[in-house]
């Protein structure tokens, strides 16, 4: 673990190991609003590790470890420029930018912006921000501030995780006490900030390889018709479509998504 400094007020929470052989792609794990480095580094980082492939897990400002200057506004502009640091800093030879939800488009939109990179993946990433979408969206800063994450998670579990994963999260549902996220708090600061997140990308322009994985059980995000269309813009990608799987693909089907990174890892690496 270490510290990208971005100046004396702000850093970033960075885990990185370099590839095990020459030329091997680094994966570089960009987190969801809500996300960890937990998410990735308990099972899919370590197995691509043991794979010979390089991994770098960080967290966005606001997130634990990472400093932000007071009066900084976590925006999704300033989200893709730190992860175009990362990439600059750690990215290696043959960086691979692996998103979760939201984080998808931060990898989109860095990549878009000239960051390094020799392949993308979406993690059910790909949508178009309609009514419903939009509701959810503007739903989360006001819950957030208010009652807290933790009744936010028992709202969405039953409709953004898969079965199995739900009934591991039943017994501890409902036992949290609901306080707000202080106002001045890193997570409320990028909350807050979400919602007027930029989804307009050109995924067009998109000209490396990109695989796109989409959990069934995601009745929140998951539009099949919006992900077809999006998706036929890129002209170099690959679908997986898990059935098993919900909104958390780290976390419900980590090493079956470890097997499908070094698949596509090898891919770019030949």
């Amino acid at each position: 673990m270490t510290i990208l400094r971005i100046d004396d007020d702000n850093g970033l929470y960075v885990i990185v190991h370099p590839p095990g052989r020459a030329g091997a792609p680094t994966f570089i794990f960009v987190n969801a609003i809500t996300g960890t480095t937990d998410h990735w580094e308990a099972i899919v980082a370590p197995a691509l590790r043991k794979a010979g492939f390089g991994t770098v897990s960080y967290n966005l400002r606001g997130q634990a470890g990472s400093d932000f200057a007071p009066g900084t506004e976590l925006t999704d502009t300033l989200i893709v420029e730190d992860l175009s640091r990362v990439v600059a800093a750690h990215g290696g030879a043959n960086p691979i930018l692996v998103g979760l939800s939201i984080g998808g488009l931060y990898a989109a939109r860095a990549y878009l912006a000239g960051a390094a990179c020799a392949g993308l993946v979406l993690l059910n990433t790909l949508r178009e921000i309609g009514p419903r979408i939009a509701w959810v969206n503007d739903a989360l800063p006001v819950v957030a501030s208010r009652l807290g994450m933790a009744v936010f998670g028992d709202l969405m579990s039953p409709i953004i995780l898969n079965p199995e994963a739900l009934q591991r999260a039943r017994p501890n549902a409902f036992t949290q006490d609901y306080e707000p996220l202080p106002k001045d708090s890193g997570p409320m600061n990028i909350i807050r900030n979400s919602s007027a997140t930029n989804w307009n990308v050109d995924w067009s322009a998109i000209a490396v390889p990109t695989l796109i994985i989409t959990g069934h059980c995601d009745r929140v995000f998951r539009d099949p018709e919006v992900i077809d269309r999006l998706s036929s813009q890129i002209s170099k990608h690959q679908r997986e479509e898990w059935e098993d799987c919900g909104h958390m693909i780290p976390v419900e089907r980590p090493e079956r998504l470890a097997q499908s990174l070094a698949k596509f890892g090898a891919e770019i690496e030949g």
